[in-house]
C-alpha cells in the first residue's frame, strides 16, 4: 500500500514539473510580429514553412506571420513598432531613411534573401516590343509605388530608353489592362506578373520579360528587415530567427512543392500548381541567382550596396543621401555554414 502511495506521490510531483517545464518554457518563448510584403502567395513559404514545422519554436521564438501590401508598407509598420520583423524591398527601406533622417526609430536589413531585384518590363510579343529600345515612347503602366516603376530610370539609362508615358492603377489590375492593350508595357515583379498574365489566358511564350537584373541594373532586392528596438533590447532573437529561416530556406528551395502545403494552410484558395511555379521562379530568378551564389546567400556585398544606396539617393530624389551603413547591419547572420543553402547549378 505504501509502496503504491510512493509511485503514485511519484507520478504526480512527475507531471506536476513537466507541467511547469512547459509552461516555463511557454512562458520563456520571445514573440516576434512579422510581416510579409505581399500576399499568402508562393514566396511566403520560405516563412511560413519554418513556422509550421516548428523551427522558430525550437529557437525560443513565437513567430507571427501576416501578409503585407507592398514594401513601403512593412517599412512604416516596423518603424512604428507595430511590427518586429518584416520582409521589404531594401529601396524601400532606402527611401524611408533618407527621408526621416531624424527618426529615431529607422527600422534596419538584417538579412537578403532576394540578392537581385525581381523587377523587370514585360510586354506582349504582338505589341511588337521585342527590345528595350522599342520602349520608348510607348505607354507603360504600374502602380505608383511599384519597385520597377520606381527603379525605371536606372533601367532606360542603361539601356538607352528614350521618354516613355506613364499610367498608373491599382495592382489587380496591371496585368488586366496590359492584356486589354490598354497599355503598351507593365513593370512588376517577374514572379507575380508573369504568373498573373498566364492566369488571364496568355501563355508564358507570347511575353518578353526583360529583368532589371539582365539589362544592366544590379539592384538588391527584399531583405529582413528589423526594427531598432528589438536590435537594441533582444539581439539574441534576432539571430534565433535567422538561424530557423536559414534551415527553412534550405528545405523550401530543395522541395518548393512540398512548402507550398503551408501557404496552402494559410489561405485555402490558392492555386496549389500555380503557386509551386511562383515559388520555383522566384528561387531561380532572385534567390538561388549566379549573384547570390558568388555573393553568399544571405549577405550583401558593400561596393555593390554602396551603389545602390547612391543610385536609388539619385532616382528617388531622396531628402538626404542614402548612407548604406546605416541601411545594413549583417552582424546577426548565421554561421557560414548555416547560410550554405544554395545549391550549384
Amino acid at each position: 500500500m505504501q509502496k503504491r502511495l510512493f509511485l503514485h506521490t511519484v507520478l504526480a510531483l512527475s507531471a506536476s514539473a513537466g507541467l511547469a517545464t512547459a509552461q516555463t518554457q511557454a512562458h520563456a518563448a520571445t514573440p516576434l510580429k512579422f510581416q510579409l510584403d505581399w500576399r499568402f502567395e508562393g514566396p511566403a513559404a520560405f516563412f511560413l514553412q519554418p513556422v509550421a514545422k516548428g523551427y522558430f519554436k525550437d529557437a525560443g521564438l513565437d513567430v507571427t506571420v501576416d501578409a503585407g501590401s507592398g514594401s513601403g508598407g512593412v517599412v512604416q509598420r516596423v518603424a512604428s513598432g507595430a511590427y518586429d520583423l518584416g520582409f521589404a524591398d531594401i529601396a524601400a527601406l532606402m527611401e524611408f531613411q533618407a527621408n526621416n533622417p531624424d527618426m529615431p526609430n529607422k527600422p534596419v536589413a538584417v538579412m537578403m534573401v532576394y540578392n537581385n531585384t525581381p523587377a523587370s518590363v514585360m510586354a506582349l510579343k504582338k505589341s511588337g516590343i521585342a527590345k528595350t529600345a522599342d520602349l520608348t515612347g510607348k505607354k507603360l503602366g504600374a502602380p505608383v509605388f511599384d519597385a520597377g516603376r520606381r527603379a525605371f530610370p536606372l533601367f532606360a539609362k542603361a539601356n538607352q530608353v528614350g521618354t516613355v508615358q506613364w499610367t498608373a492603377m491599382d495592382p489587380p489590375l496591371r496585368e488586366t489592362m496590359l492584356v486589354r492593350g490598354d497599355v503598351d508595357a507593365i513593370t512588376g515583379f517577374t514572379f507575380t506578373s508573369l504568373l498573373n498574365l498566364e492566369a488571364r489566358g496568355i501563355k508564358a511564350a507570347d511575353v518578353v520579360v526583360m529583368p532589371y537584373a539582365d539589362f544592366g541594373v544590379k539592384l538588391y532586392g527584399n531583405a529582413i528587415i528589423a526594427s531598432p528596438k528589438l536590435i537594441k533590447e533582444n539581439p539574441a532573437a534576432i539571430k534565433a530567427f535567422l538561424q530557423a529561416f536559414a534551415k527553412g530556406a534550405k528545405e523550401v528551395i530543395a522541395n518548393p512543392g512540398a512548402a507550398i502545403a503551408y501557404v496552402k494552410e494559410r489561405d485555402g484558395i490558392v492555386n496549389t500548381q500555380l503557386e509551386t511555379r511562383r515559388l520555383q521562379l522566384a528561387i531561380d530568378t532572385v534567390v538561388n541567382s549566379a549573384d547570390a551564389r558568388a555573393e553568399g546567400f544571405g549577405q550583401v556585398v558593400p561596393t555593390r550596396l554602396s551603389l545602390m544606396a547612391s543610385q536609388v539617393s539619385d532616382v528617388y530624389a531622396t531628402k538626404t543621401r542614402v548612407n548604406p551603413a546605416e541601411v545594413w547591419n549583417g552582424s546577426f547572420l548565421p554561421s557560414a555554414a548555416e547560410l550554405n543553402i544554395l545549391p550549384k547549378k
